[in-house]
């Protein structure tokens, strides 16, 4: 749905983004994450034809950036971090009005479609400006849907909200993925990328990683497996460094840490390993590294 090879954006002498190569899949939610002043925001400009890129190409949606704008226009949906309304417009009125620009057949339809989706139906004839923060973050999540695009953007969806309407945010992001939609989601929140998002990718100007989140958290810190001891023996760690697929082992307290390349497969023989040598193991559990810990880390090697 969005491929990008070498995209590159230079403002002046600064460079925004550096050679992007990405390719996000049809129905999948893409987390795009880096630091304030990344990139990110430049690129999303890019793929929604808002600006030209300096070099590089991009396809979105099967169209070429730069020769088929217009049609990317209208093939994509966008949620702007401030998104702009008429505050003295209703939200009907608001809606109304950009569903006749995008085209859509039937603008009294999809405008009532949207606004009780989002819950926002017994408010339609209330000027925009009313809206609380989140009631105005939704209303524009439906200006984005009006024309029924496959791919929609979204940057910083549920930025300076109250957890309830974050919430609300996320589980639409969530019935939109159902549907099939691809969603293209910058964010900050780690922890709802962690919990939205199929695959994840950091960027800071250029790409560093792209995959899963449980993926990145083994690539960046390995897969940790918690032994719970009855008694230590400072003996039992080397017991387990000596197999072959161990990377690390150390003594914390009363666990033993140990660092495997795949556990499912190899903590049987742990197990077996250490009961042969006398330990008395209570339970066994996975230390699980948050997405930010990832985040942070990539960030520092770059």
């Amino acid at each position: 749905m969005i491929i990008t090879e070498k995209l590159t954006k230079k403002f002046n002498t600064v460079l925004a983004v550096d050679g992007l190569d990405l390719e996000v899949r049809e129905g999948e939610v893409f987390g795009f994450l880096g630091p304030n002043g990344a990139g990110k925001t430049t690129t999303v400009r890019m793929l929604t034809s808002l600006i030209a890129p300096t070099g590089g190409r991009a396809t979105v949606n099967g169209f070429a950036v730069g020769k088929e704008d217009i049609h990317i226009r209208r093939s994509v949906g966008i949620l702007t971090e401030t998104p702009g309304m008429y505050d003295n417009l209703s939200a009907e009125y608001n809606l109304r009005i950009y569903a006749s620009l995008y085209e859509v057949k039937d603008i009294p339809g999809q405008v009532e479609k949207y606004l009780r989706m989002l819950g926002l139906w017994e408010r339609r004839f209330d000027e925009a400006g009313t809206f609380s923060k989140g009631m105005k973050q939704k209303l524009a999540i439906a200006r984005a849907l009006l024309h029924e695009p496959r791919i929609l953007f979204l940057d910083e969806p549920t930025a300076g909200l109250d957890p309830e309407a974050a919430k609300l945010v996320r589980e639409f992001i969530d019935e939109l993925r159902k549907e099939g939609r691809t969603i293209f989601l910058c964010t900050h929140n780690l922890d709802e990328a962690d919990r939205l998002c199929d695959r994840i990718g950091v960027f800071k100007t250029r790409l560093l990683v792209v995959d899963t989140p449980a993926k990145l958290r083994s690539q960046v810190f390995g897969r940790k497996v918690v032994f719970h001891l009855l008694r230590v023996d400072s003996g039992l760690a080397d017991v387990v460094t000596g197999l072959p697929f161990t990377r690390e082992a150390r003594l914390v307290d009363n666990k033993l840490v140990v660092t495997l390349e795949d556990p499912e497969t190899n903590n049987p023989a742990v197990i077996r390993a250490l009961v042969g040598a006398g330990a008395e193991i209570q339970f066994v559990g996975e230390l699980r590294h948050s997405l930010e810990d990832v985040y942070l880390q990539l960030v520092k090697n770059a």
